[in-house]
């Protein structure tokens, strides 16, 4: 399998405090990878780097052979790259379908011209749009709820709207910030399969945190562990669910030397 992205010698730090120290990390084509680590750990800012939201202290992040450090997430939303957050961020008083146009939005030709003298092409376009955002809502199990306001929707159909959304930028690398976060557990198994048809159907790479340990070794491919920045594990779930620097890293030392006894 060929790498997608590759974080070489990752840092981020906020004046003294090191966030991500020295990470290096990579993600192979149509993989579903999961970083997990304490609170603190650094999970959430090597994700704001990856999609733009921090430049990197030190350090560069290659995607597709190029050099992305830096870069906007608007430019990296255009390259393939796109993400959801742990708090849903929705437009809560469109509808669903205005919402995942709303994903489209760059990818769309019309313009300003287009948008005030509406010529056929660009009624065309619109109405094309419109097909596919009905489309991707059914795709996530949302079929019926397109006019519906996303406030409106149950926090697990808001989570699905929030995916359809990044889905319809075309990415090839989807992050996925605490995706199964508040879900009861029949929502979080019909998550868990999601996202493995995410990765199979549409030939995604997927990277996510995910504070599930259920659904990180179910159904990650490689399982990363950070903790005050630095990694300290990584490899199959099997493999790292074994590693006494993770448990130590979550349990504390006096827990893994009574699991030793």
């Amino acid at each position: 399998m060929s790498i997608l992205l590759e974080a070489q010698g990752v840092s981020k730090a906020f004046g003294r405090l090191v966030a991500v120290d020295t990470l290096d990390y990579t993600i192979e084509d149509n993989s579903i990878n999961s970083i997990i680590g304490p609170n603190g750990a650094g999970k959430t800012t090597f994700f704001n780097v990856v999609t733009g939201y921090y430049k990197p202290t030190t350090g560069k992040v290659v995607f597709n052979q190029r050099n992305i450090s830096g870069s906007r997430p608007n430019q990296l939303t255009r390259i393939g790259i796109a993400r959801t957050f742990q708090t849903i961020r929705l437009f809560n008083n469109l509808t669903a379908r205005e919402n995942v146009l709303i994903g489209m939005h760059h990818r769309l030709k019309s313009g300003v011209f287009g948008d005030i003298f509406r010529p056929p092409a660009v009624r065309r376009e619109e109405a094309k749009a419109h097909e596919e955002a009905g489309q991707l809502l059914d795709y996530v199990g949302l079929k019926g709820y397109e006019e519906h306001a996303a406030k409106s929707l149950p926090y697990g159909h808001q989570r699905r709207l929030e995916i359809a959304r990044a889905l319809a930028t075309q990415p090839q690398l989807l992050l996925l910030d605490e995706p199964t976060a508040g879900m009861n557990p029949n929502e979080t198994q019909d998550m868990i399969l999601f996202i493995r048809k995410l990765r199979d159907e549409r030939n995604l790479s997927i990277l996510l945190i995910e504070h599930d340990m259920k659904v990180v070794m179910t159904i990650s491919d490689k399982v990363t562990v950070l903790d005050y920045g630095k990694k300290i594990s990584e490899g199959q779930p099997a493999e790292v669910q074994k590693d006494e620097r993770v448990i130590e890293a979550y349990l504390g030392r006096r827990a893994l030397e009574m699991l030793k006894k």
